[in-house]
C-alpha cells in the first residue's frame, strides 16, 4: 500500500485508532482526523512510520466545511485513495427523556457528517475512476434497540444512503463499502451522551467483552484489499448473526431481543 493515501475520521480512539495503525504499518500514507489534535498527535507517535501521517483536525458536526477539509487532505500527496467514514458519537437515553437537540447532534455527526464528506471526496475519485469509500455503520443499523433510538436511526440512515450510492457507482471503479461491526471493545459507550448532553461515563458489558479494535482492523484490511471486496462487511462475534436472525424471523427476534434487553436493564438497576 505504499502508493496509497488513506483518510480516516474518528481516528482519536477505538476503531479509527486501530485502522490508522494498521494502514500505516501496511505502508499507506494516512490522514487522521478527529476533533482533538492532542489525541491525534498521540496516535502519530504510535505509528510504524509517523512521517507518513498527516493530522487534519475536524468536527463532523460542522460538515458544511467538507469541501475545505478535502482541499486540505489533498495537500500532502495530491490524492485520496481510501476514505473511511468512522467518526461518530453515541447516546444513551429513552426517546421520552433524550433532549431533541442531542438526538439531532447524533444524526448530524453520524449520518450527515459521513454523507457530506463522501459527497466532497467523490468527484476526486470519480475523476480518477478509482478509490474506496467505507462508512462505518453497526449491527444496530439493522434493528432498533431501547435507549439508542437516534444512534440506531443514524446507522439505519447510513446503510440506506450508502446502499443507494452503491447502485449509482456500480459501473465505475469507485468502491462503496459499508462496515457493520458487532461488539467492539472501545470507549464509544463511555463517551456517549446522556439525555441532557452529559457524557454517561460508563461502558457496556457487551462492549468490554467485545472484539479488540486491532483484531477488527486486521480483518478489515484483509477483506477490503481483495480484488473484489464485499459491499457489506460484518465484523465481530456471534452477535453479527443477529442481522440474519431478524431477517429470517422478525417477530421471534423482537420477542427474544426484548427479553434480553429487559434482563440487561434489570441487572444494571
Amino acid at each position: 500500500m505504499k502508493e496509497q493515501t488513506v483518510w480516516i475520521t474518528g481516528a482519536s480512539s477505538g476503531i479509527g485508532w486501530a485502522l490508522a495503525q494498521a494502514y500505516n504499518h501496511a505502508g499507506a500514507f494516512v490522514i487522521i482526523s478527529a476533533r482533538r489534535t492532542s489525541l491525534l498527535e498521540d496516535l502519530r507517535k504510535t505509528l510504524s512510520s509517523p512521517e507518513r501521517c498527516f493530522i487534519l483536525p475536524l468536527d463532523l458536526e460542522h460538515h458544511h466545511q467538507s469541501q475545505q477539509w478535502v482541499h486540505d487532505a489533498l495537500q500532502p500527496t495530491g490524492n485520496i485513495d481510501v476514505l473511511i467514514n468512522n467518526g461518530g458519537i453515541g447516546h444513551l437515553g429513552s426517546v421520552r427523556t433524550m433532549d431533541l437537540q442531542i438526538e439531532k447532534k447524533v444524526m448530524e455527526v453520524n449520518l450527515w457528517g459521513s454523507v457530506a464528506l463522501t459527497k466532497a471526496v467523490l468527484p476526486h475519485m470519480v475523476s480518477n475512476n478509482t478509490g474506496q469509500i467505507w462508512t462505518v455503520a453497526s449491527i444496530l443499523g439493522y434493528f432498533g434497540s431501547p435507549r439508542l433510538a437516534a444512534y440506531s436511526a443514524s446507522k439505519f440512515g447510513i446503510i440506506g444512503y450508502f446502499e443507494s450510492l452503491q447502485y449509482e457507482m456500480k459501473n465505475t471503479n469507485v468502491h462503496i463499502g459499508i462496515l457493520s461491526p458487532g461488539f467492539i471493545n472501545t470507549n464509544v459507550t463511555l463517551s456517549s451522551l446522556g439525555p441532557e448532553g452529559e457524557p454517561i461515563g460508563k461502558n457496556s458489558i457487551a462492549q468490554e467483552r467485545g472484539m479488540h479494535p486491532k483484531e477488527l482492523a486486521r480483518i478489515f484490511l484483509r477483506k477490503s484489499r481483495r480484488k473484489n471486496p464485499s459491499k457489506q462487511l460484518f465484523i465481530g462475534g456471534y452477535e453479527t448473526l443477529s442481522v440474519l436472525f431478524k431477517r429470517l424471523s422478525p417477530s421471534l427476534f423482537f420477542f427474544i431481543y426484548g427479553k434480553l434487553t429487559d434482563i440487561t436493564r434489570k441487572k444494571k438497576s
